[in-house]
Order: C-alpha cells, then structure tokens, then sequence
C-alpha cells in the first residue's frame, strides 16, 4: 500500500487549481516550457516534441515516463510543459505535440472547434472501455472525431474514518435514511459528523453539490437538454435547475446542517489537517485528498463510499472525471511521431501503472483493479459504470456556483439559488446567440 501511495503523497498543492479548470475556466499566463529544447528538431537531427501536461503533482512522474519513451525511440526527444493553460498556446499557433489535460469544459472548447485530430484509428483506441469514452463525449463533440482518448479516471465519494464508524458501532450507509441516521448517532455523541471547508469554493461544488445531484439526475443527459435549450431554460421547460435539482438541494440542505460549526471559514487545507486528525467522521472529498490525509497520519484507517441520496441502494453512483485526456492538435508538425507518443503512453504496463500510483482508475479494458484499500468501496462502482460526472463540472466558471453554495448554506435557501443558476444560464445562453 505505501509503495501505492508514492507519487499521491507527493501532492502538497491545493486542488483548487485542478478544479477550477474542471469548471471549464480558462486561464489565461505565460508559457513555462521546462526545458530549453527548441521544438521540431533537436541536437544531431533528432525530432523534439513537446507534451503538455497539467497536473503539478505529477510532473516528475511524467518526466520520468518521457525519458522512458526517448529511451525506447531513437530520434525522438521531449520537452516536458507543464504550463497551466492551454489558450496561449492555441493563440499563438503552437500548441503542444500532445496534450495530457482534464477532460472539461475548457477542452470541450478546442474539441468543438475541431482543432484536435482524430485518435479513433489508433491500436490504443479500440482498448478504452466504451462506458468511459461516453464520458468524454458529454462535453462536447466533433464530427465524427475521437478528439480525446481517456487516461485517468478519478471517482470520489465520501472519505470515512473506519476507527470512529467502527467506535459508534456504525455501518456504511446504504440508503439516504441509513446516511441521515449515522449523521445524527455521530452529532449526539459529539462527533462531528461531516468536515466541510466552505472558504475553499470548489470544496462545495465538487463534494455537496455534485453528490447530491449525481444519483438522482442524469447529469449527461440533463446538460445535454440545458445546452439544447438555451435561453428557453424556465420553470415550464422540459427541464431547468428550478425542477430537476429540486430534490437534490433538500438533501444538500440537509447534509449542510451536519457541518462542522466553523465550516464557513475553514479551507481545503483545513479540512485535510482536520480529518487527518481524527476530528471529524466523513469528509466530501475525492482521491486527491487522500495524500494529504496520509501526511498527518499515514496510520489513519480510511475507507470510501457512494453517498446514498435515495433509499434504493442500487441507485448509489460514484462520481468520476476523466481526469487526464490524451489529445494531438491539427496543427502538429510531428504528427506521426505525436501518436507514437500517445501509443507509448497508452501501454497496459504503463497507463495501468500510472492510475494505480496515483489513485486513479485506468479506462482500458480488463485493466486491473485498483489496489489502495482506501478507495475499495468505489471499484465496484467503476466495473459496473455506476459513475456520472459532476454537474458543477458542467456550469460554466463565469456563472460562479460556489458562491451561491456558500449563500443558501447560510440561509437554508436553495431554492432562490436553483433559480439564480437558471437565469444565468438564459444570459449566458442568450449571450452567445447574439455573438
């Protein structure tokens, strides 16, 4: 299990970054190239590539895979970039040879516009399981393209001390009444039931928002009726925030009122201290905060679960994101050695072993179960693809979810909240009719 843990207890640096991207946002900054090679050609006529990769915290994991592929392709060198944002790169027309980026609403706009080739011929394509290259498709699509092939799949879920469940003799829910119940037998006794860090916005979204959704609405299928919509969306449309996340928003209601006191002014490395303390029971937090975690007590017994939002256990879904999507531009100049690249890097050996170092869940099929104890309670959710994505993932950055969060939390009004989401969806959607 330690040897699992290796590149994940690496990560000391906040996920808001990472998720912030994930809402679709586009950062605009400098290019920082690591390395000083200059693409096209190298040194004694070898051909440079440049890969873009994102994720901070596994920057050095990839530095170590590239040498790996120099090694194996006489010719062929790497420039490692892993700058955090992709317009400038498109902006001035030099994009990177291959892109390793979360698969959001930022891509979805380089997809769109059909600047990304199509990987669909490639050996590696046909090895992605079907169920999880569906996901990449609810963004957006091109044609008939595969603009994007999924390398990491990351599923979330509710974070558990197994020592106090097991103190307070209490069983992992499987039903919304069964969660309620542990909530209140935890309250009574004075343990703080759920850590939340409302002062870290994206906390709110990707944890109470998104669990609560998830299980009760198809967030595929609701978005993809959002977007047909447009300035349409109201309370008599086929479907809107006011209607469908109605029942959704009871339950974050709910689950809000088994905070902790100062949930307001606690942030993300807040709540990672507390927990890893032994402070609170239930923590609405993916994989990545399990590294952190681990840093203040490597020994803490923790486990995984789907939140039950209904009282069906077969409705529980994890929640999942395809964390890191591989993708070539059109406008490549080394295309043929770019797919080398994306092959070398879709090897069973090698993407199987980069999700199992790193918490994640490899999309290819009859890959092999992840094997860190701490996310057992997901696997079963990932074989059977009892997975949506999040819907904050799919709201837009410039309609800023986090903050109505953090006001209806306050005011136990969720209501005028759903509404709010729907009328800036009409702006936004009546804003780009008239462009």
């Amino acid at each position: 299990m330690v040897g699992s843990r290796t590149a994940t207890l690496q990560a000391a640096v906040s996920r808001r970054g990472f998720l912030a991207g994930a809402a679709g946002g586009i950062a605009l900054g400098t290019m920082a190239l690591a390395g000083c090679a200059t693409p096209g050609r190298a040194a004694g006529g070898a051909t440079t590539l440049r890969f873009y990769e994102q994720k901070q915290e596994v920057i050095a994991y990839f530095d170590k895979l590239l040498r790996r592929f120099e090694g194996e392709h006489t010719g062929l060198s790497v420039v490692h970039d892993s700058t955090a944002a992709i317009a400038p790169q498109f902006v001035r027309g030099e994009p990177a040879d291959v892109g390793c980026f979360n698969d959001n609403l930022e891509l979805a706009r380089y997809i769109s516009r059909g600047v990304l080739s199509d990987l669909g011929d490639l050996p590696s394509a046909a090895r992605v399981r079907p169920d999880i290259d569906t996901l990449t498709n609810q963004y957006a699509t091109f044609e008939d393209r595969t603009s994007v092939l999924p390398y990491s799949l990351a599923a979330a879920g509710v974070i558990y001390n197994k020592r106090i469940f097991a103190d307070h003799d209490l069983p992992v829910p499987t039903t919304w009444d069964d969660f309620v119940e542990v909530c209140r037998t935890l309250q009574k006794a004075g343990v703080t039931p759920i850590y939340a860090t409302d002062r870290d916005t994206w906390t709110l979204w990707q944890g109470l928002f998104d669990y609560s959704v998830g299980s009760l609405v198809d967030t595929g299928s609701f978005f993809r009726k959002m977007k047909a919509l447009g300035a349409d969306v109201g309370p008599d449309s086929e479907v809107s925030f006011e209607q469908d996340f109605a029942v959704p928003m009871e339950r974050a209601k709910t689950i809000s009122s088994f905070f902790n006191r100062d949930h307001a002014t606690r942030a993300y490395a807040d709540g990672n201290l507390a927990f890893g303390k032994g402070e609170a029971a239930m923590y609405l937090q993916g994989p990545w905060a399990l590294g952190q975690i681990a840093l203040i007590d490597e020994e803490l017994p923790v486990g995984t679960f789907a939140l039950p939002v209904s009282n069906d256990p077969a409705d529980r879904k994890a929640r999942v994101n395809i964390d890191l999507g591989l993708w070539i531009p059109t406008a490549s100049e080394h295309p043929e050695q770019a797919k080398e690249l994306v092959e070398f890097l879709m090897q069973p050996d090698v993407i199987d072993a980069y999700n199992r170092d790193n918490l994640a869940y490899s999309p290819r099929i009859d890959a092999p179960p992840q094997q860190d104890e701490r996310l057992a309670g997901l696997q079963q959710y990932v074989d059977d693809a009892a997975f949506y994505q999040g819907a904050g993932t799919f709201i837009p950055t410039s309609i800023p979810l986090g903050n109505y969060l953090q006001s209806a939390i306050r005011s136990g009004d969720f209501t005028s909240m759903l509404r709010r989401l729907d009328s800036d969806w009409r702006r936004l959607a009546g804003r780009s009719a008239t462009v």
